[in-house]
C-alpha cells in the first residue's frame, strides 16, 4: 500500500466487534460498499471472547464466528485489521478517516496461516487474550477462530532469533517492515467503538490487583470458555477447584470515586450467567453474589435470576468495605449486610470475581468533532426516537459506544444504524 493511498467506500465501520460486523452486514446486504476499521489484529470485539450469553446460555463464539465469516467473505465488505484511526472528519457530504495500518511483520498475503512460525518461536509471554492467565508465543495467531487467519509477531518480546523465518514455507516473515498511512474516503460512517472495563486495580478498598486469586469478571469468561486457559474453572494461584467463590457487583459502577456514578446494565446478569455455569462445572461450590440491587431488565432476564436462587446461588445484599488476603490463599471480604440492620460482618471464599464497570473504549478528543455526552460515551442527538444518531450529520452510533448495553439491544442498534446510515445516503447523495 502506497503512502497516503486514498480508497473509497459508501460507509466506514470504525470498530469491528459484533455490532460493527451487524451494520457492516446490513449495509453490505443492501449493496453498499463497506470499509470495517479495526484495531486488534481480528475482528469479533469482546464478544467473540465470551463463553456464553445470557439469558439463553447459548454459545457466545457460536453465535459471532458465523458474523465474523459472513463479513469476510461479503463481497461488498473490506476488513482492515491492526489499524489506528487518526483522524474522522466530515466535510459536505464526504467523510475522511485518516488511518494507519499497523505491521504485523509478515506479507498478508503471503502468510497462509499455518502457525509454523507460532509452532517453532521459543518465547513465551503472558496471553492477553486468556486474560494473561496462560502462555502466548512472541509470533502467534490470537485464537482458533480468528479472522482474518493472519500470524503476527509482538516485536516487543521477540528475541530476533530467526526461527519463524526460517520455518515460514511461503517466505511471508518480513522483519523490516513499517506502518503505511493511508486514507478513506466514505459517505457516511457509523462508530462501533465498543467498551473497556474499568481498571481493577483502581480502587484501594478491593486491594488494587494484588490480591492473590481475585480477577476479573472478563478472566472468567475466559475460565468458563470451552477453549480457555486451563480447559476446567481453576483459581489461577495453584490450579485448586475453588469450593467458595463470591462475586461482587458494582466493583467499577455507580461509585462516584471512580467516576462512573452510571450502572453497567449488564454486571447483575452476566454474573449470574457465570454462576449458572460454575454450579454445572463445579456443582458442589458455594456460589454467593454480594449486591447492592439486582438490575433483570430485558426480556427473560427475571425468570433468568430466579431460576439461580431456585439453584442454590446465595445472594447477599450488602456494600464491600473492603476485600484482603485471607488465610491458606484465600480472600476475606468485609462487608455490611443490609438486610441484618446493617452489621458489619466477614467472609472467605476461594476465589473473587469483580464485575467491573463498563466505559467507553474510544475517546474521540482530538480525532473527531463528535459529541460525548457527560458519561463520557457518544451523545445521542435523539435517544428516545433515533439513538443512532449523533452530534455530526452523516455519523451515526451503534453498541456500547454510545452506552452501556447487552448484546440484544446492540445487534437491534446495529440494524437501526444500517438502515439510518442507508437511508441518508439514498436521500443526500
Amino acid at each position: 500500500m502506497n503512502s497516503r493511498k486514498k480508497l473509497n467506500f459508501d460507509t466506514v465501520v470504525i470498530g469491528g466487534g459484533i455490532a460493527g460486523l451487524q451494520t457492516a452486514i446490513d449495509l453490505g446486504d443492501q449493496g453498499f460498499k463497506v470499509a470495517i476499521i479495526e484495531k486488534d489484529a481480528t475482528i469479533g470485539g469482546t464478544m467473540i471472547r465470551l463463553s456464553k450469553v445470557f439469558p439463553t446460555l447459548d454459545c457466545a463464539s457460536c453465535i459471532t464466528t458465523p458474523k465474523m465469516s459472513e463479513a469476510a467473505h461479503h463481497d461488498n465488505i473490506t476488513l482492515f485489521t491492526m489499524c489506528t484511526l487518526n483522524a474522522l472528519d466530515k466535510e459536505s457530504n464526504k467523510v475522511t478517516a485518516s488511518i494507519t495500518q499497523q505491521p504485523r511483520y509478515l506479507d498478508p498475503d503471503k502468510c497462509i496461516g499455518c502457525r509454523q512460525c507460532e509452532y517453532n518461536c521459543p518465547v513465551y509471554v503472558l496471553d492477553e487474550e486468556q486474560g494473561d492467565l496462560t502462555l502466548r508465543k512472541a509470533a502467534y495467531i490470537p485464537f482458533s477462530n480468528a479472522i482474518p487467519q493472519l500470524a503476527l509477531i509482538d516485536v516487543e518480546n521477540c528475541s530476533l532469533c530467526g526461527k519463524c523465518a526460517k520455518v515460514c514455507p511461503t517466505d511471508a516473515i518480513d522483519y523490516f517492515q513499517e506502518p503505511e498511512d493511508f486514507i478513506i474516503e466514505a459517505r457516511t460512517a457509523v462508530v462501533t467503538t465498543g467498551f473497556n472495563m474499568t481498571p481493577a486495580d483502581q480502587k484501594k478498598e478491593y486491594g488494587q490487583g494484588k490480591i492473590e486469586n481475585v480477577i476479573t469478571a472478563l478472566q472468567m469468561e475466559r475460565i468458563l470458555a470451552p477453549h480457555g486457559p486451563y480447559m476446567r474453572a481453576l483459581r489461577p494461584s495453584d490450579g485448586k477447584e475453588p469450593e467458595s467463590i463470591a462475586f461482587i457487583q458494582c466493583a467499577g459502577s455507580r461509585d462516584k470515586s471512580l467516576g462512573v456514578s452510571y450502572c453497567s446494565r449488564v454486571c447483575c446478569m452476566y454474573a449470574i450467567k457465570q454462576c449458572m455455569l460454575l454450579s454445572g462445572s463445579l456443582p458442589l461450590a458455594d456460589l454467593t453474589i454480594y449486591y447492592m440491587d439486582i438490575r433483570a431488565f430485558g426480556k427473560g432476564y427475571e425468570q433468568f435470576y430466579q431460576n439461580a436462587k431456585a439453584m442454590g446461588i446465595e445472594f447477599v445484599k450488602s456494600k464491600i468495605a473492603s476485600i484482603s488476603q485471607g488465610a491458606d490463599q484465600s480472600v476475606a471480604l468485609k462487608y455490611e449486610a443490609q438486610e441484618e440492620g446493617g452489621k458489619l460482618a466477614t467472609r472467605e471464599h476461594d476465589l473473587v470475581v469483580l464485575s467491573l464497570g463498563i466505559v467507553p473504549e474510544w475517546d474521540p478528543t482530538g480525532i473527531c468533532d463528535i459529541a460525548k455526552d457527560t458519561d463520557q460515551f457518544i451523545q445521542c442527538k435523539m435517544p428516545k426516537i433515533a439513538p443512532t444518531i449523533t452530534s455530526i450529520e452523516g455519523m451515526f452510533t451503534a453498541g456500547v459506544a454510545s452506552g452501556p448495553k447487552d448484546i440484544v439491544d446492540t445487534i437491534a442498534e446495529s440494524g437501526a444504524a444500517a438502515m439510518e446510515a442507508g437511508n441518508y445516503m439514498k436521500h443526500y447523495h
